[in-house]
């Protein structure tokens, strides 16, 4: 039994940074239309910068956790207004094809800045250690994950339903041309919008980065991708409840894959999208369409 919650904590660490990521792929793919295949690569690039403020800058933990969405925020608008606004009115073959190429160069740009060996990332203080709960022994680290994750998760969750930007944005999600029968001008959301996406998945990187090496987030930064994409469709696209909970679950399935069939992890969340596809095509959350 002590086994079995010490691995549905770590599938909730994980799946709490999973979450985090679809969250704000889901609103970018409900506003734009976009899937953003470079959401790992920024991802990752949330945990470099963590990294550099703490190594090189002397910034302490906790002020980096403010600080990497601010920047990562900026980094989105960026993005939206030099490349995605581009080809927004084109295929969105093209924007994925795009999002592909930002995650090549950002990948490569950070091994030839720091290689592959990487910079020391030591656990802040109080995050390091275990704790007791009666036989079991439970890493303070993924306790804060699991906490962080869902705080984080439920904010957002309180910006899109207690505030009308968060409702202007959630009904442009979930449905963009109605919105617009309504007279709201859902283009003006757009650059904003991606910016706040790519804060969350910054977000994450920077929390995850804790327990990572740049040489293990270089590479999992194309398995994030595939992964948050996989979220995103099994949730429901488009769907921020539907993005949360598969990120929770996939967490969950990879963590239980790992301790009791370890040579079927990696197939396992497949299987599980596999399933819920045939039975909801359009996913955990998501809405048939109506003709």
């Amino acid at each position: 039994m002590s086994a079995f919650i010490q691995y549905t904590l770590q599938g909730l660490a994980a799946g709490g940074f999973y979450a985090l990521s679809a969250l704000g792929l889901a609103v970018i793919f409900g506003v734009l239309g976009v899937v953003n295949f470079s959401h790992g690569a920024c991802y990752m690039l949330g945990a470099v910068i963590s990294a550099v403020l703490l190594a090189e800058l002397g910034i302490g933990f906790w002020a980096a956790l403010v600080v990497v969405p601010i920047v990562m925020f900026g980094f989105g608008v960026l993005m939206e207004r030099l490349f995605v606004r581009w080809l927004l009115a084109l295929d969105p073959l093209y924007n994925f094809l795009l999002t592909f190429g930002l995650t090549l160069i950002i990948v490569e740009a950070v091994k030839q800045r720091y290689g592959v060996s990487g910079l020391p990332y030591e656990i802040p203080a109080g995050l390091g250690g275990q704790v007791t709960v009666g036989s079991v022994n439970l890493s303070v680290y993924a306790i804060f994950a699991c906490v962080f994750s869902v705080v984080v998760c439920l904010a957002v969750g309180l910006l899109m339903t207690r505030t009308r930007i968060g409702m202007i944005v959630r009904a442009s999600t979930e449905n963009a041309d109605r919105t617009r029968a309504f007279g709201i001008n859902v283009t003006r959301w757009v650059t904003p919008v991606f910016g706040f996406g790519i804060a969350l998945a910054g977000l994450a990187g920077g929390v995850f980065a804790i327990s990572h090496g740049f040489a293990s987030l270089q590479e999992l930064s194309w398995t994030t991708s595939g992964k948050v994409v996989l979220i995103t469709v099994l949730g429901g696209i488009g769907t921020l409840l539907g993005a949360v909970v598969a990120g929770f679950l996939v967490g969950l399935v990879e963590a239980y894959g790992v301790a009791y069939a370890p040579a079927y992890a990696q197939i396992v969340i497949f299987v599980l999208m596999a399933a819920v596809i045939l039975v909801r095509p359009s996913g955990l959350f998501g809405r048939e369409e109506v003709a």
